[in-house]
């Protein structure tokens, strides 16, 4: 795990992030007290939620669709 200072972060960005690539973690300090943890990705796969299909909802029974279908063309007639 490596220290480091918010503004030597800003500063050298890129080598800190390369070393979280390869599987280091780093803390950043700001006035001496840890404000962030940068850490690899826990899960290297691509499973985005967004990605997922979504859950269909089946409730056995009659259909919801069909049944106000037919309340709106009785109360027409």
């Amino acid at each position: 795990m490596t220290r480091t200072t918010f503004t030597e972060f800003r500063k050298h960005a890129k080598t800190y992030f390369d070393s979280v690539e390869r599987g280091e973690t780093i803390q950043v300090l700001r006035h001496g007290k840890v404000v962030a943890e940068i850490i690899p990705p826990h899960d290297k796969t691509d499973n985005k939620s967004w990605k997922k299909p979504g859950l269909k909802l089946v409730v056995p029974g009659v259909s919801l669709t069909k049944t106000l279908l037919t309340q709106r063309k009785e109360s027409r007639a």
